[in-house]
């Protein structure tokens, strides 16, 4: 009975290590691309961030810290036997992201500058909510599909 359930989800969705496969690239891609794109346009991103709303203090520290965090889990998603902490790491840092994006959308902040990468840059403030909200649901899936397994 057990096996006719698997073999019924196997039909159902292609190989859970394919999936699992697809979401780590898709992550990779955009913690990468995010990342080398603020340090190779580094003036910007860092008078972006001197732009935010929170002290000088922290956007010094936030201008590195961030593109740093970025690249650091491609690297882990990139690592079969770090992969589970560059999820869990993916999914704190969107939820940051997300809880930013969320009080700008709604109005919180007097000015709404952004330092995101790229296409994101050129998303509207809920677009770019729902963007990073299906990612983060994607790694939970991810997630919930390894602990399956």
């Amino acid at each position: 009975m057990k096996e006719d359930i698997i073999q019924a989800k196997e039909r159902v969705f292609p190989s859970r290590t394919v999936l699992i496969q697809i979401a780590v690239f898709v992550l990779v891609i955009i913690w990468t691309y995010s990342g080398v794109e603020k340090l190779m346009d580094w003036n910007r991103s860092w008078n972006a961030f001197h732009n935010q709303t929170f002290p000088s203090d922290l956007a010094d520290i936030l201008s590195y810290a961030v593109p740093i965090a970025e690249l650091v889990l491609a690297l882990l998603l990139v690592l079969g036997f770090t992969r589970w902490w560059g999820l869990m790491g993916s999914v704190l840092l969107l939820t940051v992201f997300n809880t930013y994006v969320g009080l700008v959308w709604w109005g919180a902040f007097p000015r709404v500058p952004c330092n995101c990468a790229g296409f994101l840059e050129s998303m509207g403030w809920g677009a770019h909510f729902w963007f990073n909200a299906a990612l983060s649901l994607m790694i939970v899936f991810v997630l919930w599909i390894q602990k399956e397994n």
